[in-house]
C-alpha cells in the first residue's frame, strides 16, 4: 500500500516540475527500490537552491561511525514536489520537509529515493513547494567513517610509546561533501553553514569558523557550537575531531592563526606559523581585500592523499607539507612547505572568496593559487629563490602539453572521475605559466589591479573563464586609450581592444587561444640579416611534419602570442604580438644573435634555423653571461625538447650544453645535468652496456669540478644547497668513488651513534641511499622508518629503501605499502613510483600494479592523483614496443573501468615518446660519446 501511494504521488508530481529541466522519469534511471528516479542528469536541477545548512555531526572514535542531522533552508525557484540533492554511502534515517515556521508539511513519513549512479537522492513532498516560499529540508543520517581519504574519514597515528590513536577528518574537494552529509554538492550552490560537533572530553573539535560555545550534553559528551560561516561552496566545508596540540599567533589585522599537529610533533609547527602569518599579511595587501574570517587554522593530518586542501578557515595538509624540523628538514623541504602554505592561503581568495562556476574552469582556482605561490614567496621570502623553481613548473607543463593527450585548460568535466582528472599539470602548472605570461604582458601593476577588480566583482559568488578577462582591463576614455593606457576603450568601436606596443589587442580573444585549445605553440625563426621570419605551429613530440597525420593535428590551431626578444645590440627586450601563422620582423640593425622568449616569460617553444642555433651556441661558449640564467636554462630546455620531437639533432643539443663547465648558476646547470641523467636512466634500463658506461664516464669526467667542489654540509644560499643535493645524489648514483666513500663514512657514523647525530640535511637522503645497499644498512633504515616521528625524514628513508638493488627487498616494500600499517597507504603511489624508477624494480612495479589493480582502485578512486601517479609512474621508463604492447593490452583488459581516464593515453604516449627517442638518437649518442671520450 505504501509503495503504491509513493508511485501515484510520484506520477502526480511530474506535473509540478518544470519541463525545461528535462527531468521527466527515464526507464533507465531507476532508484535502488526499483522506482523511477525523477531526475536524469548528473548535475542537479537549479530550481531549488540551498541558503543555510544547520549541521550536527557526532563521530564516534571507538565504533568509527558517525551520525548526524542537517536542516537545510532552501529557496524554491520553480514549483515542484521533488527535492533532488547529493548523498553517497550515507544511510538516511529520516527525511522531512518543513515550512518557513518549521512546521511539517506532511504527517506522513517521506520516502527517499536513491540513485547511486549519480550519487543523488530525491525526497518527495506531497504538498507542492511553491516558488518564492522558504522551506527547510531536515534529514537524519549515519555511516561508517570512510576508510579512504575522502568524505568524513578516519585517520590514525602512533605515539612514541606505540599506542595507535584515532581522529576523524574531512576532505570534500571535489565531490565528497556528499559522503559526510546530504547536500547540494556543486560549487555554484553557495550557502552559509552553522556547525555543531559532538565529542568526548579527551578530544577537540575544529571547523571553518571559531568556536562560539561548548555545552555539556550528558553521557560524558560535549557539543561544540561554531559561529555561522560566510557564504561558501560545499567542498570548502570542513570539520575535524582529534587530540592535537597547537601554536598560535596574530596577524597585524587581528586574524588568529593556529598550526595543529600530533602532540609529539608539536615542535615542528613553529616555521609554518611564521610563514602563514607573513604570507596572509602579504595577500591582504596584494589583493587589497582583508581575509574575511576571524581565524585561520592549518592542521597536519597523518593520513592525507593530496598535498593540502584550502577549506575556508581550516586548511588541511599532509605532514610533509606543513611540518618543518630544522634538524632534519632540508632547504628543499623548507621551500616545499612554504610554497604549499602560500598556495593554500592564496585559495582563501582565489577559490574560496571567488569560486569557479563549474569544474571545467578549475584552473581559475588552481592555476591562480599555483602562480601566487611564486608571487608571494618572491616578495616575502626572496632568499628561497622561488623564481628558480618556476621555470621547472613551466617545463613540466610543456612536457604534458606537447603530447596529443593533453587537453585545453578549460575542459569539459561532468562526472566525479572526469572532475578528479582536472586536478592535473594543465590546471595547475600550465594555468600558472599563462598567468605569468599575461602578467608580463599587462605589467605587474596592470595585472594586480585587474585581479583585484575580479575578486571584488565576484566576491562570495562564482565566476567563469571569460569573467576574468572582462575584469583584467579597466575601462577608460578614448583619449586615455589612444595615449596607450592599459585599459579598454569605452567606445563600442574598440570595446575589447587593448593598447600594446602600438597595436590594439582583443585580450579576451587572445586568452581564449590559450585556454580553449590544447597544446603549446612552436615558434620557428629564420634569421636573414635584419629580417626575422617568424612562424607558428602546434608543437608535438611524437608526430613529425612528414607524418601523414601531422597536418590534421595542426588544423585550427592558432595562438595570439606575446613575443619578446633580445639581440646582441639591445639592452632591453622588444615585444611583438603574433596573431597569424607567419610574420616578418625588421631589426633596427644587423646583429650577431637573437634570443626569443626573454627570461622564459612566454609559454612557447622556440626553434631557430641553423644560423640562429650556431650563433647562440657560440655565444654560450664565449660569453654565456650575455644571457640571463633563465634564458640559458630555457635554451637548453628548448633544444632537448626539439631533439625529443625529432626537430633538432642530438649532437646540436649536446654541443649547446658543452659550455656548462663554465656555468655557475644552478638552474641551467641542473637543467643540462637533468637531461643527461634522464638519458642515462633510459639507456641503462635497455641494458646497452657500452653507451651506459660511456655516458656515465662522460658525466663524471665533464662535471667532476662541479661535483668535487660540493661540501657535505648545509652551508650556503638555498640555490647552492639545492645544487649540492642534486649533484651529490647523481654522483653517488653513478658510483663516483669519492662520493660513495664520503657517504658511507657519514652513514657509518650515523649508525654508530644510533641515529642520534644530525646528518647534513641536504645530503642525508644520498647518505641513506648509499647505506641501504647492503643487508644490514637496509634493515636498519627500515627499523628507523618505523620509529621516526618526522614524515620528512621518513620520506627520505623510504626513497633510500626503494633504491636497493635487491628485488626481494623491493617486493617486500611493495607488500608493506599495500598492507598500510608500517608504510601508510597515502605513501603507496609514491612508493610504487620509487620502485619503478629503480632499474631493478622497473618491471616489478608494473607487475605489482597489474596484479593488484582492483585493490589499488579500492584505495584510490579512478581519476585521483594517486591512481594517476601509479599509472604514469610505473610506465614512465618503458621504452620498447613489447612493453608498449603489454601496457596497451592491460588497459584494454579493463577498458570498461578506465575508458574515461585521460591518463591512460598520457601514459602510452610517454612510452611511444621513449621508443622514438631511442630509435632516433641511440646511434648519435654512441658516436658523440666515443668522439668526446677519445
Amino acid at each position: 500500500m505504501h509503495l503504491l501511494l509513493v508511485i501515484l504521488l510520484f506520477l502526480e508530481a511530474q506535473l509540478c516540475v518544470q519541463s525545461s529541466d528535462s527531468n521527466s522519469p527515464s526507464g533507465e534511471n531507476l532508484s535502488t527500490n526499483g522506482l523511477p528516479f525523477p531526475w536524469s542528469k548528473v548535475r542537479l536541477p537549479n530550481y531549488i537552491v540551498p541558503v543555510h545548512y544547520h549541521l550536527l555531526i557526532h563521530p564516534n572514535l571507538t565504533s568509527l561511525r558517525f551520525n548526524g542531522s542537517v536542516k537545510i533552508e532552501i529557496d524554491v525557484k520553480n514549483n515542484t514536489n521533488w527535492v533532488v540533492l547529493h548523498s553517497k554511502n550515507l544511510r538516511i534515517f529520516t527525511a522531512t520537509v518543513l515550512d518557513e515556521h518549521e512546521a511539517h508539511l506532511s504527517d506522513k513519513v517521506l520516502s527517499v529515493l536513491e540513485y547511486p549512479a549519480h550519487e543523488q537522492i530525491a525526497i518527495f513532498s506531497p504538498k507542492i513547494l511553491t516558488s518564492g516560499e522558504k522551506y527547510f529540508l531536515y534529514l537524519e543520517f549515519g555511516a561508517p567513517l570512510s576508510d579512504g581519504f575522502y568524505g568524513f574519514y578516519k585517520s590514525t597515528y602512533k605515539t612514541k610509546a606505540g599506542e595507535t590513536r584515532f581522529l576523524a577528518s574531512t576532505h570534500f574537494e571535489p565531490t565528497s561533501a556528499r559522503m559526510a552529509l546530504p547536500c547540494f554538492d556543486e560549487p555554484i550552490f553557495k550557502a552559509n553553514y552553522t556547525v555543531r560537533i559532538r565529542r568526548d572530553p579527551s578530544h577537540i573539535a575544529l571547523s571553518n569558523m571559531p568556536l562560539e560555545q561548548t555545552v555539556e550534553i550528558g553521557n560524558g559528551l560535549f557539543e561544540d557550537q561554531f559561529e555561522v560561516s560566510v557564504k561558501m561552496s560545499s567542498y570548502l566545508l570542513a570539520f575535524i575531531v582529534c587530540d592535537f596540540r597547537s601554536v598560535s599567533g596574530m596577524t597585524a589585522t587581528g586574524i588568529n592563526i593556529s598550526i595543529y599537529a600530533v602532540p609529539e610533533k608539536w615542535h615542528q609547527t613553529r616555521y609554518a606559523l611564521e610563514a602563514a602569518l607573513r604570507l596572509l599579511e602579504f595577500y591582504e595587501q596584494y589583493f587589497n581585500i582583508l581575509y574575511p574570517l576571524p581565524k585561520l587554522d592549518l592542521i597536519a593530518i597523518p593520513d592525507f592523499q593530496a598535498g593540502a586542501m584550502e577549506n575556508w578557515g581550516l586548511t588541511t595538509y599532509r605532514e610533509t607539507s606543513l611540518l618543518y624540523d630544522p634538524d632534519i628538514s632540508s632547504a628543499s623541504d623548507k621551500l616545499w612547505v612554504t610554497m604549499v602554505i602560500g598556495h593554500e592561503l592564496a585559495h582563501q581568495w582565489f577559490g574560496n572568496l571567488v569560486t569557479m562556476e563549474w569544474w571545467n574552469d578549475l584552473w581559475l582556482n588552481e592555476g591562480f593559487a599555483r602562480y601566487m605561490e611564486f608571487v608571494s614567496l618572491e616578495a616575502v621570502y626572496p632568499e628561497l629563490k622561488v623564481e628558480d623553481h618556476f621555470l621547472d613548473t613551466c617545463f613540466g607543463a610543456i612536457g604534458r602539453d606537447s603530447l596529443n593527450s593533453s587537453r585545453p585548460i578549460s575542459s569539459l568535466a561532468e562526472n566525479p572521475t572526469q572532475i578528479e582528472e582536472m586536478f592535473d599539470t594543465v590546471s595547475y602548472d600550465k594555468g600558472a605559466c599563462i598567468l605569468h605570461m599575461l602578467r608580463n604582458f599587462l605589467t605587474n601593476e596592470g595585472f594586480q589591479s585587474g585581479i583585484i577588480r575580479y575578486l571584488r566583482r565576484f566576491s562570495y559568488s562564482n565566476a567563469r573563464n571569460e569573467d576574468l578577462w572582462d575584469s583584467l582591463i579597466k575601462t577608460c576614455s578614448e583619449e586615455e586609450f589612444t595615449a596607450g593606457e592599459y585599459c579598454y576603450s569605452s567606445t563600442q568601436a574598440t570595446k575589447n581592444a587593448y593598447h600594446f606596443a602600438g597595436e590594439h589587442i582583443d585580450l579576451k580573444e587572445m586568452m581564449y587561444t590559450w585556454t580553449l585549445q590544447k597544446g603549446i605553440p612552436l615558434i620557428t625563426v629564420k634569421w636573414k640579416e635584419r629580417k626575422l621570419y617568424i612562424g607558428q605551429e602546434r608543437f608535438l613530440k611524437i608526430v613529425l611534419p612528414d607524418d601523414p597525420s601531422w597536418h590534421s593535428l595542426q588544423e585550427g590551431y592558432l595562438w595570439h602570442i606575446p613575443l619578446s626578444y633580445k639581440t646582441s645590440h639591445s639592452d632591453y627586450e622588444k615585444k611583438h604580438i603574433l596573431t597569424t601563422k607567419s610574420d616578418v620582423l625588421t631589426l633596427d640593425e644587423k646583429v650577431d644573435w637573437v634570443k626569443l622568449n626573454s627570461d622564459m616569460n612566454g609559454y612557447y617553444i622556440i626553434h631557430y634555423d641553423e644560423e640562429g642555433w650556431n650563433a647562440l651556441t657560440e655565444l654560450l661558449r664565449v660569453n654565456h653571461t650575455a644571457l640571463s640564467f633563465k634564458d640559458r636554462a630555457s635554451l637548453i630546455h628548448n633544444a632537448f625538447q626539439l631533439v625529443t620531437a625529432g626537430r633538432l639533432s642530438l649532437n646540436r643539443a649536446l654541443d649547446l650544453i658543452s659550455y656548462l663547465k663554465s656555468e655557475t648558476h644552478n638552474v641551467p646547470l641542473l637543467q643540462g645535468l637533468g637531461y643527461l641523467q634522464s638519458f642515462y636512466k633510459l639507456i641503462e634500463k635497455r641494458n646497452i652496456a657500452d653507451i651506459t658506461h660511456n655516458l656515465k664516464t662522460y658525466i663524471l669526467q665533464y662535471f667532476r669540478d662541479v661535483i668535487d667542489k660540493q661540501s657535505w654540509s648545509d652551508d650556503g644560499m638555498v640555490s647552492d644547497r639545492r645544487l649540492r643535493e642534486e649533484v651529490l645524489s647523481l654522483a653517488c648514483d653513478l658510483d663516483y668513488p669519492p662520493c660513495l666513500e664520503k657517504a658511507k663514512k657519514l652513514y657509518n657514523s650515523w649508525v654508530e651513534s644510533n641515529g642520534t647525530i644530525s646528518l647534513p640535511t641536504d645530503v642525508s637522503e644520498t647518505v641513506y641511499m648509499v647505506g641501504a645497499q647492503d643487508d644490514s644498512g637496509w634493515a636498519y633504515l627500515l627499523e628507523k622508518y618505523g620509529l621516526s616521528m618526522c614524515e620528512t625524514e621518513k620520506s627520505k628513508f623510504l626513497s633510500a629503501l626503494a633504491s636497493s638493488k635487491d628485488s626481494e627487498k623491493l617486493s617486500r616494500l611493495l607488500r608493506l605499502g599495500m598492507d598500510g600499517t608500517l608504510i601508510k597507504t597515502q605513501n603507496l603511489p609514491s612508493l610504487i613510483y620509487l620502485v619503478a624508477r629503480n632499474p631493478v624494480g622497473h618491471f616489478l612495479a608494473w607487475d605489482f600494479v597489474t596484479k593488484h589493480w582492483d585493490e589499488l582502485v579500492e584505495k584510490f578512486p579512478l581519476g585521483s592523483f594517486g591512481i594517476r601517479e601509479i599509472i604514469v609512474g610505473t610506465v614512465t621508463q618503458f621504452s620498447s614496443t613489447e612493453e608498449l604492447r603489454e601496457v596497451e593490452d592491460f588497459f584494454k583488459s579493463i577498458t570498461e573501468q578506465v575508458s574515461q581516464l585521460r591518463v591512460i593515453q598520457v601514459a602510452t604516449e610517454n612510452v611511444e615518446k621513449n621508443i622514438m627517442w631511442l630509435s632516433r638518437n641511440l646511434e648519435s649518442m654512441r658516436t658523440w660519446l666515443q668522439q668526446r671520450l677519445d
